[in-house]
């Protein structure tokens, strides 16, 4: 039986960001840095360390976390209140490279993801090992599913599915 701090934690997320459109290019890539440190742990324990995750990596700001130096993988390293595993700190600094550089591709991260919609799970899996790092089948599908572009978040009869689809989320288009 889950206690009742597990149930709201999980039906906050549930009916107001899972497979909700994400417009915010930082929240994006706070959505690909949570996912990516989901791997391997529980989605709780991602969403109690939310908050953590927002503060060590300066509120998810792109250019501020892609000129993050040594010191401040260090500090990442360090901080109990996130995952401290080497890979995933680098990949959070290293991804925010890449963003950057899609963003002055494309004009943004949105933009790239729309520019290469519509695409398998497969396709899109081999598309983000090309580009991101840390990044294999069940992270890209949960982000995609996340942010509204693969289908899956919510069954058709799920109370929140309607909200959802008058956001016009990527995957009716």
């Amino acid at each position: 039986m889950q206690s009742e701090e597990k149930k709201a934690l999980h039906k906050n997320y549930h009916d107001n960001h899972y497979g909700f459109p994400i417009h915010d290019e930082n929240e994006l890539f706070g959505r690909l840095i949570l996912e990516i440190n989901q791997a391997g742990l529980s989605w709780e324990t991602i969403l109690k360390k939310e908050q953590s995750f927002r503060n060590a990596y300066s509120n998810f700001n792109i250019e501020k976390v892609a000129a993050y130096s040594e010191a401040d993988r260090e500090r990442l390293l360090a901080d109990a209140g996130i995952i401290r595993n080497k890979l995933k700190v680098n990949a959070a600094i290293e991804n925010a490279k890449a963003i950057l550089l899609l963003q002055k591709e494309f004009g943004s991260f949105e933009k790239w993801l729309a520019h290469h919609h519509p695409k398998t799970k497969e396709e899109w899996v081999k598309l983000f090992k090309k580009t991101f790092r840390f990044t294999g089948g069940e992270i890209v599908n949960e982000f995609l599913m996340s942010i509204g572009y693969l289908r899956g978040a919510h069954d058709d009869d799920c109370p929140v599915f309607k909200e959802i689809l008058e956001q016009k989320p990527m995957w009716t288009k």
